[in-house]
């Protein structure tokens, strides 16, 4: 099974289909219908948040899900499937793979990563396993571990990477990343052109994750907004 949903993704594209509560979308059909106008336009997989949406997406379409459960606790900047609790959840929701924050920041409630990995390959040895990373030193933590992807997902997300893209300097980081590990690696985050996506691949990574450039309306109404504006204040 776990050689097959590999292979499901590989040199493709998954698709993340995700709506926070403070969202116009946020609704487990709509992200459903999300994914399947995805699929059905050649995406390989899917990346979802919570197991609702997870359920929803998967009466929907037939390809590998990427679950994560986002969840915030204070005391910890780890909100991506932060604790046992949800990576339980989503393991038991029908996903074929689990997301979680791998960055080595302080987890909620004092809980350590290789505990959480260790418990998840004991109870649930069919579930495949990807590292939410945002630097070298986690990609390195993430490999150690053993994840079967290591993600570039937080990346210009955390308070180390604020303002950080994986695409500045022709994709100079990535390219770091692809150097210090032979685990197949998921370029996401910040890859907002169809351009970008085929050049993660080029370079050599497994799959890529897209989002907001083709699930959130608002971010991509933003960047016709901002450009136009450029465009009407040069004119003035």
């Amino acid at each position: 099974m776990n050689n097959s949903v590999k292979e499901k993704i590989k040199g493709g594209l998954v698709v993340s289909c995700q709506a926070l509560s403070n969202e116009p979308l946020h609704s487990s059909f709509i992200m459903s219908k999300m994914a399947l106008a995805a699929v059905q336009s050649g995406a390989v997989g899917i990346r979802a948040n919570t197991t609702k949406d997870i359920k929803a997406i998967e009466e929907q379409v037939d390809v590998p899900i990427i679950g994560i459960f986002k969840n915030e606790y204070e005391g910890s900047e780890v909100f991506i499937t932060p604790t046992y609790k949800e990576v339980k959840e989503i393991c038991e929701s029908g996903a074929q793979i689990v997301a979680m924050d791998a960055t080595t920041r302080l987890r909620p409630h004092g809980e350590k990563l290789d505990e959480i990995i260790k418990t998840v390959r004991k109870e649930f040895p069919n579930i495949l396993l990807m590292a939410d990373t945002s630097s070298l030193e986690d990609v390195k933590y993430a490999d150690a571990l053993g994840f079967d992807f290591i993600g570039t997902t937080l990346y210009g997300y955390t308070e180390a990477t604020t303002g950080k893209n994986i695409s500045d300097n022709q994709f100079a980081y990535l390219k770091e990343v692809l150097k210090s590990t032979t685990t197949p690696i998921i370029a996401e985050g910040k890859i907002d052109t169809p351009g970008k996506a085929r050049e993660v691949l080029a370079l050599g990574c497994y799959s890529v994750v897209v989002g907001g450039a083709i699930t959130r309306p608002q971010e991509i109404t933003k960047r016709f907004i901002n450009e136009m504006k450029k465009d009407y204040l040069g004119k003035s």
